[in-house]
């Protein structure tokens, strides 16, 4: 009976510990960029940022592999300097916000790829069409505490896309090529804070 009493003890306490090596940590949206970079006229490029993203870290802190991520990205924040572009990116002829207001990545493996580094497959939405990428993740740092006592973990991540592929179809052509380039770069500067404690006001 002891045995069969123990055995169940440690069947009702293993959810607890399981759940003791992983950790939930969302993205701050205060301290967080996403940006993307473009081709401009072949010569040049062209870069531009969101004004909000957010989104949710579930970390496994012995088996990184087995953490999950999703991310959203506000379109109609887009924001690269020159107010008539902006007009333009939000517009049907690229974002088209007022039907796809949002961005999003939610992923389906993560895996090492060296000290520190991390290969993040998953799926990637936008204007209405989901497909597969993977981003090249630096982090996520070590935790530490801000001045209001609040943990926090730091993290970087991009990946380059073809914006056909999501049916950004737009474009127009001079002599030397397109006006727009097809490959975007995708980038994500993240501060995420432990999902027990409140973001910082600063």
């Amino acid at each position: 009976m002891k045995r069969i009493a123990a055995a169940v003890a440690a069947l009702a306490f293993a959810p607890a510990l399981a759940r003791a090596d992983a950790s939930t940590w969302n993205i701050d949206p205060a301290h967080t960029m996403a940006g993307f970079s473009v081709k401009h006229l072949v010569i040049s490029t062209v870069r531009g940022e969101f004004g909000k993203t957010t989104g949710v870290l579930h970390l496994d802190d012995k088996d990184v592999t087995k953490s999950t991520v999703e991310a959203t990205v506000d379109a109609t924040t887009v924001n690269t300097r020159i107010a008539d572009r902006d007009t333009h990116l939000k517009s049907p002829d690229f974002f088209d916000v007022a039907k796809y207001p949002t961005i999003t990545f939610k992923s389906t493996k993560v895996e090492k790829a060296g000290e520190g580094k991390l290969k993040v497959a998953g799926n990637l939405t936008m204007h209405g069409v989901t497909k597969p990428v993977v981003l090249e993740v630096e982090g996520p740092t070590a935790p530490i505490k801000d001045p209001g006592g609040h943990l926090r973990r730091g993290l970087s991540a991009s990946t380059t896309i073809n914006r056909k592929d999501f049916g950004l179809q737009y474009n127009k052509m001079i002599e030397a090529g397109p006006v727009v380039g097809d490959e975007v770069k995708i980038e994500i500067e993240a501060e995420l804070v432990a999902a027990t404690g409140k973001e910082a006001s600063n």
